[in-house]
């Protein structure tokens, strides 16, 4: 059992569309991270890469695989040839 620094909703986090990456400041003055795929995979734990301090992450893991089966639906559609 892990023993966290904190707990903070997911809606508090800061996301990064370029890295798909949530971020979250860290007492250290860093930052925490999680990605967007270890949320789809059910990762709760976002840690701070500069310190030893980890927090629990407060989401709905459904809202995250939606997400991303909706997403594999979308580039599964047919693509047009360029004559």
């Amino acid at each position: 059992m892990a023993v966290y620094h904190d707990e903070v909703e997911i809606e508090d986090f800061e996301y990064d569309e370029e890295e798909e990456m949530y971020y979250y400041p860290c007492p250290c003055g860093d930052k925490f991270e999680i990605s967007k795929e270890d949320l789809a995979n059910g990762e709760d734990v976002a840690t701070c890469p500069s310190c030893s301090l980890v927090i629990k992450v407060i989401y709905n893991v459904e809202d995250f695989q939606n997400t991303d089966e909706e997403m594999a639906k979308t580039s599964k559609k047919p693509q047009l040839e360029v004559a």
